[in-house]
């Protein structure tokens, strides 16, 4: 059972994830944000977004 540290771990994205990820990282989002408030993990987040050709704000 403490694999599941990701609810959404290894599953697909839909169109609204992409769509809400799209809209977070236009206004700005780091990472960790934009994968909290999508309950992703940072890795998945960032290959997702690589993968679509989202940029997303480098935050420190």
């Amino acid at each position: 059972m403490g694999k599941e540290a990701f609810v959404r771990h290894k599953q697909p994205w839909n169109a609204e994830e992409a769509g809400k990820l799209r809209l977070l990282a236009s206004k700005g989002q780091g990472l960790k944000q934009i994968a909290k408030a999508l309950s992703r993990s940072e890795e998945s987040t960032k290959d997702f977004a690589k993968k679509n050709k989202i940029a997303i704000a480098k935050k420190r």
